[in-house]
């Protein structure tokens, strides 16, 4: 038996069913594989917490760690006595790599990649949707994060390789992908023919059977170009979710966090996807109490969820990550970090609550998830009174809602 432990992002949820392939072609059996997260102090914590608690479970498994915990750190990992083997995130999805574990740690130079290789996976495991790797790596370097050490340099799926996983997803009964990245926006930039996130989608749409359903989500608002959005407004198998990349609602915050945008990008994005299709639900990213962030500052994130209606939040604590420019400015008090999250996080379920106002007495597609859990097209929650297959697509009257999720009936 192999089993992927998965922390973190949709990419390393989609190369987790990666190495599961790997794994079973190099002939393992009774193995574990954690593929951890950096993005925080906190992923870190709960990867080493769940190493420990899987060696008391499975004592005689053979437990590997990869991810990008294990390539920032990897005699971190490898000097913990749970773990046999350290792997790289490049190596962890090159088959051989699994033919030749051994004590040191399999990790190169994440910063020397040049090219990203499109894996033909035939699903995922309990899930309903599927994801799909166009890119990988990040050429930016925002003071907060870490995540460039690795997963390296920007580098482009070819077009014709997502189109190949597409339809070989469709063949295996999906109808959804979730184009996935580090950085999706950049998509292109780097390949010998240069291209753009909009020329690959008006591509993949094209290829398409017309019921698979296509997801943009994670991404900078300055990637969400005037193209992007008229193509959004004309195909509805765009799905009328986006999640954007925000982090600061507060101009010079923003600045200090080198980030490419500015509040009004988000409002302009937000505004111009609404007027093409009213009802688009819109998510963000936000990072609480980075260093140097004034009340007012704060106040002013809190105010652009409002004022975006962004009703879909990840919020967290900021997080020094040793390595990164921001790690050297002053840091709030854990309590005011935990306290300003909180009021994020709050805010983001007044948006969400009444976006569920708003669909209750409407008829709208989902997809189920689990017995009694479906899912919207807008990637809203809903409890259904009837039993479906995960993986099918309903129709839900949409009946009620509760602080979590909305209510519905499944129909015919």
């Amino acid at each position: 038996m192999i089993d992927v432990v998965t922390f973190g992002c949709r990419l390393n949820a989609y190369e987790s069913e990666v190495i599961r392939r790997n794994a079973a072609l190099a002939g393992l059996s009774d193995t574990v594989v954690v593929n951890t997260c950096a993005v925080t102090a906190e992923a870190e914590r709960q990867a080493r917490q769940t190493i420990r608690r899987l060696r008391r479970e499975r004592p005689k498994s053979k437990l590997i760690v990869t991810g990008c915990a294990a390539q920032i750190t990897p005699a971190r990992y490898a000097e913990m006595d749970e773990v046999d083997a350290v792997v790289g995130n490049e190596e962890k999805l090159a088959p051989e790599t699994f033919k030749h574990l051994g004590e040191a740690p399999l990790v190169g130079d994440i910063m020397t990649v040049s090219e990203t290789a499109g894996h033909l996976i035939e699903g995922f495991d309990g899930r309903s949707r599927a994801f799909l790797q166009i890119q990988n790596g990040c050429d930016h370097r925002c003071t907060f994060c870490i995540i460039p050490f690795g997963r390296g340099p920007s580098r482009s799926v070819l077009a014709g390789e997502v189109i190949a996983q597409a339809h070989r997803l469709y063949d295996n009964g999906y109808r959804e992908i979730v184009l996935t990245g580090v950085d999706i926006g950049d998509y292109g930039k780097d390949l010998e023919a240069p291209s753009t996130i909009v020329e690959l989608v008006e591509e993949l749409l094209g290829a398409l059977p017309a019921d698979m359903r296509v997801r943009i989500t994670s991404i900078d608002p300055v990637e969400v170009s005037d193209r992007l959005i008229d193509l959004y407004g004309r195909d509805d198998r765009l799905q009328p979710h986006w999640h954007l990349s925000v982090q600061s609602g507060d101009d010079m915050v923003l600045r200090r966090m080198a980030r490419r945008h500015r509040r009004a990008d988000v409002v302009r994005v937000a505004t111009a996807l609404r007027a093409v299709r009213p009802d688009t639900v819109i998510g963000a990213d936000f990072i609480a109490g980075f260093p140097s962030e004034t009340e007012a500052q704060s106040d002013n994130t809190l105010a652009l969820v409002e004022e975006a209606d962004l009703a879909l939040l990840h919020v967290f604590p900021y997080s020094a990550r040793e390595g990164t420019a921001a790690a050297k400015m002053p840091s709030w008090p854990k309590a005011v970090r935990r306290a300003r999250a909180a009021a994020l996080r709050a805010a983001g379920i007044r948006q969400r609550t009444a976006t569920f106002a708003r669909f209750v007495g409407r008829h709208v597609d989902a997809v189920i998830e689990e017995p009694g859990l479906a899912r919207t097209a807008h990637y809203l929650p809903v409890s259904v009174d009837a039993a479906a297959a995960p993986g099918t697509w309903v129709q839900v009257a949409l009946t009620g809602h509760t602080d979590e999720t909305l209510l519905g009936a499944i129909r015919g």
